[in-house]
């Protein structure tokens, strides 16, 4: 994965390495590497792949895990005895609000585990996400970003907040937008099409917008509209998001998937319509929070969307005309009864009072009490809405990951999932609940959302892999905030380490920001986890493509890899060669493989130059971007260094 120093190099690649230090240098004998940075002993490991965990340690070496196993009589600079303890790969959060002056600390995320978020969802943020990730990197990063290219943004940059069609001008410039993000690191498109003025938006018109996104192999991210048209149908929704994504030949992905209203109970249909899509060749997967309450804007989904068109000023001057303005206060109430179960779902974060309370002191109903705290200021609130059965179902889906809908945040008049969503479900639903396994729910925080996003050397603890580690206690780990005291830090989250370096020590902030901006390439698609019995081999010659230290101009590669699903790590090697057919670097030592179609990486820990460096290599034959190319490249010092093609 690379971050926002690198260059989008071409779109043709098909292997990936990601490495650490100098250049690949011309050596005839293989030195045994310095000792590990941290070794953490006797853990319960879970690698992130769902599988049984077993005792075991980890060694870390350049910001990468180096090896997993036995380390005994191995030396480290830093030795951790986690026995008792649960070790898993860094959380990642798929669907991400962080505030960028929380970003330097992000303290209510380390304390949760989570080490990788994904800014701009609900089809938000900035329209240049390289910029957005480089402004972010100019300050310490405590956790790992990655980007979404927003379509609400895309949309409105282009056609404000009117309710109108786009003209095909319009469409063409969007496309443009879209497609320059995907192109320089934004690792898929994302939606909030029950926000205005994405709302606004044909279901014909999105898929026109994003239908050029579809040779990226990324996915569709989106927030469902629910519309009164439709009776606020969840189903009809998702269902749109789906086709919407199939048009367009993106995979789509139900973000905080929930079932609201009178669909209540019925989350067995909706998860059915997923499975449905996968089987027509369209994987589908979601994400979901351990809550039965969300939080927007006060009147985002509530004021309805004809009285939004305009923007914020518009909807102003249509509450001081009368008639109009009781025409908004009933539908409004209208949709509370239909979405959040009528007033009693209602909580005003700014005043932290319930919406039944503002009624009585203002001595109004309660879409009138809605419009008179909107004219105050543009105000927020928490929205309950489903049932735990619902809720239960959605979280044992197996394509649905653990995401907080929330972020690195300051504030304190939040919802409780900014600091309690994964040490909920570990706690409640897992320890408590028995509602899933310990490596189930745990997958579902670290592999699933990896492979979702397209993340080829992160979610797992493997060699090769970035050292980005979560270790717990399973009998303490627990979340303490609630509606009422949000920011309660939760309990059990003993160590986080942020690519090799130690951000949370004995359940404390350790003050370290070692986090990294992430950009996506063209050779990551969006894909399934492997399973089953799967074989990666070939070999070619590479040209050095960068200007990298000490490095030959050209390289051959071979190799061998084949993992089970029983299997801790894939087995096989690596072999590197220099122009006169030398060795340079061998490794027997591998970690994850990862097979889709026409595609497969492997990740690996090597002696380079005298070097211990972590190696992913993604040989990728159905790149849309370059059909029928079997390419191999190295991707040293965050920037691909060699290229070149398989033999036949």
């Amino acid at each position: 994965m690379l971050n926002h120093r690198s260059r989008s190099i071409v779109v043709l690649v098909v292997a990936f390495v990601m490495i650490t230090g100098t250049g690949i240098a011309r050596a005839e004998r293989q030195p045994k590497p310095a000792p590990f940075d941290v070794i953490l002993r006797h853990g319960l490991v879970f690698d992130g792949t769902g599988t049984a965990p077993f005792r075991g340690d980890i060694g870390v070496r350049g910001g990468f895990i180096a090896e997993v196993g036995d380390l005994t009589g191995h030396r480290a600079n830093a030795e951790f005895d986690v026995h008792g303890l649960y070790v898993a790969p860094g959380f990642i959060n798929f669907h991400d609000h962080s505030e960028a002056d929380a970003l330097p600390t992000a303290a209510n995320m380390l304390m949760q585990g989570v080490t990788t978020v994904v800014v701009n969802p609900d089809g938000r943020g900035p329209l240049d996400v390289v910029a957005q990730l480089a402004d972010y990197a100019s300050r310490p990063l405590a956790l790992n970003v990655a980007a979404s290219i927003g379509f609400n943004s895309v949309w409105e940059s282009v056609i404000g907040q009117d309710n109108r069609l786009a003209t095909p001008d319009e469409i063409t410039r969007m496309q443009g937008i879209i497609v320059d993000n995907l192109r320089r690191g934004a690792w898929n498109v994302s939606a909030g099409l029950d926000y205005k003025p994405g709302y606004y938006a044909t279901a014909a018109e999105v898929v026109s917008v994003i239908q050029p996104a579809a040779p990226w192999r990324t996915s569709f991210t989106n927030h469902d509209r629910l519309t009164p048209e439709s009776g606020y149908s969840s189903r009809v929704g998702m269902a749109e998001t789906i086709s919407i994504a199939e048009q367009a030949g993106l995979h789509p992905e139900i973000t905080h998937m929930k079932v609201q209203g009178h669909e209540q109970g019925s989350a067995a249909e909706a998860l059915s319509a997923l499975s449905a899509a996968t089987a027509r060749g369209h994987y589908a997967a979601a994400d979901v929070y351990p809550y039965l309450a969300g939080q927007t804007g006060l009147g985002s989904l509530i004021i309805p969307a004809w009285a939004q068109e305009g923007g914020r000023d518009a909807m102003l001057l249509r509450f001081k005309d009368p008639e109009q303005r009781s025409r908004i206060a009933h539908e409004a109430e209208l949709t509370m009864q239909a979405r959040f179960g009528g007033e009693r779902g209602v909580f005003v974060l700014d005043i932290e009072q319930p919406l039944t309370e503002v009624m009585q002191t203002m001595g109004v109903s309660a879409g009138e009490a809605i419009i008179r705290l909107l004219e105050r200021a543009d105000m927020h609130a928490i929205l309950s809405f489903g049932r735990e059965d619902d809720l239960q179902r959605i979280l044992q889906h197996p394509a649905a990951a653990i995401a907080c809908d929330c972020g690195a945040s300051l504030r304190s008049a939040i919802h409780p999932r900014y600091y309690g969503t994964f040490p909920r479900v570990l706690g409640h639903y897992v320890r408590e609940q028995q509602l899933m396994s310990w490596q189930d729910a745990l997958r579902k925080m670290t592999g699933l959302p990896a492979t979702m996003l397209g993340m080829v050397n992160r979610g797992y603890l493997m060699a090769g892999m970035a050292a980005d580690i979560t270790v717990f206690d399973p009998q303490t780990i627990i979340d303490r905030s609630s509606y009422e005291r949000p920011i309660e830090s939760p309990e059990g989250v003993r160590f986080v380490w942020v690519n090799g370096q130690l951000a949370v020590k004995d359940g404390k902030l350790a003050g370290t920001a070692a986090g990294h901006t992430l950009l996506r390439s063209a050779f990551m698609p969006m894909r399934p986890e492997s399973r089953g019995t799967r074989r990666l081999m070939g070999g070619g010659a590479l040209k050095l493509v960068s200007t990298t230290k000490d490095a030959p101009d050209r390289l051959r590669i071979s190799f061998r890899a084949s993992q089970r699903d029983v299997d801790h790590h894939a087995r096989g090697r690596l072999t590197l060669r220099n122009g006169d057919g030398r060795v340079i670097s061998q490794s027997d030592i591998l970690g994850l493989l990862q097979i889709a179609d026409g595609w497969g990486s492997f990740t690996t820990h090597a002696v380079v130059g005298q070097v211990g460096r972590a190696l992913t290599v993604v040989v990728d034959a159905a790149n849309p971007l370059a059909p029928g190319v079997k390419n191999v490249y190295l991707v040293q010092d965050d920037a691909v260094t060699y290229a070149g093609t398989l033999d036949e």
